[in-house]
C-alpha cells in the first residue's frame, strides 16, 4: 500500500514537472515571437525613416539646385507671349494639335486661362458659380523679380527695390509639388515665403511660383488669399527662339489628347 501512495506520488510529481516544462517552452516561444515581431516593426519603422530622410535630402538638393538655375531677372510671362506679333504663331501651333477650323477657338480659350484679372476672395466669389481664369500677374506692385543665389530681390515699374531677402528651404508644396522657400530675415511680410515650381528657362522657357506671407493658404488653389493665382514670369533676356518654345510647350500641354 505504502508503495502504491509512492508511485502516486511520483506520477503526480512527473505530470507537474512535465507541464511546467511546456508552460515555459510556451512562454519562450511567446516571447520569441514577440522579439521577433518586435524587431519586424523596428526593422519596418528604420527603413521608412531611412527612405524619408533620403527623400527629404534629395528635395533639400534638387531646391538648392532650383535657386541656382533660376539665376537672373525675370519679367511677366503673358504680355510677352500673348503679344500681338505672336499671333500666327499661336494659331499655326494650335492648327497642328487641333486643326485649322479649330486653332482660333483654342487659342482663345488658352488666353482666357491664365489672364484672370481678380484672385483671392473677390475670385472665389466670381467663380462661385462656375468658370474660372488664374490670374498669372506679380503681385506686390513687383514688376521684375531677381534670383541670385539663395538671395531673391523685386523691384516695381520705376527700378524701386521692394525687397531683398534671403531664402532657405523648408518643405514640399504637396499639391503641384513646388519648393518652398522661407525669408531668413523677420518681417518679411507678402515674401516671407516663396513656392518654386522645378521650372526653369533652359527646361520650359519659363517659370511658375507663388510667394506670400501665410504658408498654409499658400497651399490652397481655390480659397484664401492666394486663391486662382499662381505667377508666371520669363527671362529679360528671352530670346526669340525661347518665346517659340514657351508658345509650343503651352500649346502641346493643354491641347493634346
Amino acid at each position: 500500500m505504502e508503495q502504491k501512495k509512492w508511485a502516486s506520488l511520483f506520477l503526480s510529481l512527473a505530470l507537474i514537472l512535465s507541464l511546467t516544462t511546456v508552460e515555459i517552452q510556451a512562454s519562450d516561444n511567446t516571447t520569441k515571437t514577440q522579439q521577433s515581431a518586435s524587431a519586424v516593426a523596428d526593422e519596418t519603422t528604420t527603413s521608412a525613416d531611412t527612405e524619408q530622410e533620403s527623400e527629404t535630402d534629395e528635395n533639400q538638393a534638387a531646391a538648392e539646385q532650383l535657386l541656382l538655375d533660376l539665376e537672373g531677372t525675370y519679367q511677366e510671362l503673358w504680355p510677352v507671349v500673348l503679344a500681338d506679333e505672336y499671333d500666327q504663331l499661336w494659331l499655326d501651333d494650335s492648327a497642328e494639335l487641333v486643326g485649322e477650323e479649330n486653332a482660333e477657338g483654342a487659342v482663345e480659350m488658352m488666353a482666357s486661362m491664365v489672364t484672370g484679372t481678380v484672385t483671392g476672395e473677390e475670385a472665389v466669389e466670381a467663380y462661385q458659380d462656375g468658370g474660372m481664369a488664374y490670374c498669372c500677374d506679380f503681385l506686390q506692385d513687383v514688376d521684375q523679380f531677381t534670383f541670385d543665389g539663395t538671395t531673391i530681390s523685386g523691384i516695381d515699374k520705376n527700378g524701386n527695390e521692394l525687397f531683398s531677402h534671403s531664402y532657405h528651404y523648408v518643405g514640399m508644396e504637396e499639391i503641384r509639388g513646388l519648393y518652398i522657400y522661407e525669408s531668413d530675415d523677420a518681417d518679411s511680410g507678402e515674401f516671407t515665403y516663396f513656392c518654386m515650381a522645378p521650372d526653369t528657362m533652359e527646361t520650359t522657357w519659363h517659370i511658375e511660383f507663388r510667394y506670400g506671407s501665410d504658408l498654409d493658404a499658400l497651399g490652397q488653389y481655390d480659397a484664401g488669399d492666394y486663391a486662382y493665382w499662381l505667377a508666371s514670369g520669363i527671362s529679360v533676356d528671352c530670346t526669340q527662339e525661347d518665346i517659340e518654345n514657351c508658345i509650343q510647350l503651352f500649346c502641346t500641354e493643354n491641347l493634346s489628347e
